[in-house]
């Protein structure tokens, strides 16, 4: 099953800050919902372990996160993949772009992502309703962090 969802958020912050905590593993994992770790590897990215619940199935997510098309400090690319055991897997990626707006900065992001196994077998609306729930709580706990 594939998705794709769209926003933007307006930060209180300049441009710079905000890129220095979209590449800080600290500020990602207590950014990210449900993330129990998340180091930095030696190609650049991230090795990831998020336990997430949609519906009536609650995994424990493996994955490692890559970053790509680094133009600092307007953007990136991010992709990831994670393994949920009986639960299926989720990939996929958002292109996040910085943008000076109102004395702050404007985060836009477009997210694609494919999901499998009973995660799939839930439904379009509930896993929708899920990933947009998890993108907006990432986004308010993000601008906290950049704000602070």
């Amino acid at each position: 099953m594939a998705m794709t969802m769209n926003g933007e958020v307006q930060l209180a912050a300049p441009r710079e800050a905000v890129w220095a905590k979209l590449n800080d593993p600290e500020v990602l994992k207590a950014c990210i919902p449900g993330c129990e770790e998340l180091e930095k590897t030696d190609d650049g990215g991230f090795r990831a372990t998020a336990k997430m619940k949609v519906g009536p199935v609650s995994a424990r997510f493996k994955g490692k996160v890559t970053l790509s098309d680094l133009d600092p400090p307007n953007g990136y690319r991010i992709s990831g993949e994670g393994e949920g055991g009986v639960a299926g897997f989720a990939k996929g990626g958002a292109v996040v772009k910085l943008a000076e707006k109102d004395g702050g900065t404007l985060l836009s992001y477009e997210v694609e992502a494919q999901i499998g196994g009973k995660l799939a077998q839930l439904g379009q609306r509930l896993i929708n309703g899920a990933a947009k729930k998890l993108a907006d709580e990432f986004f308010a706990n993000f601008a906290k962090a950049v704000q602070s």
